[in-house]
């Protein structure tokens, strides 16, 4: 697993073995940000994120790498947390993120009240836990963490379909690539 591109570009990250914790592929994280820089390579310069679930923290670095300004990484697994800070040390990376060791819920209702409001948030969890994608997705829709032009991409298995609407967020694209999907939402 490695960075794709932007300032981090080849640099190797650090996973850890086993299923509740399955970073992106490199392959399916490259689509993602096609997606989202089309035609705009500085469209992620200066954006907020909510990496959800956030694993390796591989997605939230990769926005790191392109620009973004700031990165919430948002995981509940000591062991996942100590990766992510394994990989943003090793990278050298000393700003623009944030590591909160809170499950989902919590923490989205302290991001919240921190008034933070995101450009971008990925939500990853781990597939069996498809009850975390639509109570994740409701929480996202109906609260103030997104900003007027925010997209949310969910990670899912290409057989499991999360849903079309959460309160204000409406699914707008669905990708699939092997036997992964991304559902991308917008206000």
């Amino acid at each position: 697993m490695r960075v794709i591109s932007g300032q981090y570009r080849s640099r190797p990250l650090r996973s850890l073995p086993g299923m509740d914790i399955r970073a992106s592929s490199d392959r399916l994280r490259e689509t993602l940000f096609n997606v989202l820089t089309a035609g705009s390579p500085e469209a992620l310069s200066g954006s907020v994120w909510l990496d959800l679930y956030a694993g390796t923290g591989a997605v939230g670095i990769e926005a790191l790498s392109r620009g973004a300004a700031m990165v919430y990484f948002v995981e509940s697994s000591a062991n996942a947390v100590a990766v992510i800070r394994k990989n943003v040390n090793s990278l050298g990376i000393e700003g623009g993120f944030q590591v909160i060791a809170l499950d989902v819920r919590r923490a989205l209702r302290q991001l919240d009240s921190l008034s933070v409001r995101a450009d971008f948030c990925f939500l990853d969890p781990p597939y069996r836990f498809q009850e975390a994608y639509r109570s994740t997705l409701d929480r996202l829709g109906n609260s103030q963490l997104l900003n007027p032009a925010a997209t949310v991409i969910a990670e899912h298995e290409k057989k499991f379909d999360p849903g079309e609407t959460f309160g204000c967020l409406k699914r707008f694209r669905k990708l699939v690539q092997g036997d992964a999907a991304l559902s991308f939402y917008g206000l």
